[in-house]
């Protein structure tokens, strides 16, 4: 489980996904996000701009990110 430090209150998505390494691009983010394939705390999350903030989960293809402060 990779581990992503906030440097503010919250992270959005699709920038959690690029900070992790496990899309290339904001443009891939919203499309595998838009496609029902990430996960946020079990539930399938649509919304780029979710905000994450310390102790949630996502989960894309496997991989698994934890936020933390």
């Amino acid at each position: 489980m990779e581990e992503i430090k906030l440097r503010s209150d919250y992270i959005k998505l699709g920038q959690a996904l690029k900070a992790a390494n496990l899309v290339d691009s904001g443009v891939t983010a919203k499309l595998v996000i838009q496609d029902g394939l990430v996960s946020v705390n079990g539930e399938i999350e649509y919304q780029r701009g979710k905000k994450l903030v310390d102790g949630d989960i996502v989960s894309f293809e496997g991989e698994t990110i934890k936020i933390i402060k």
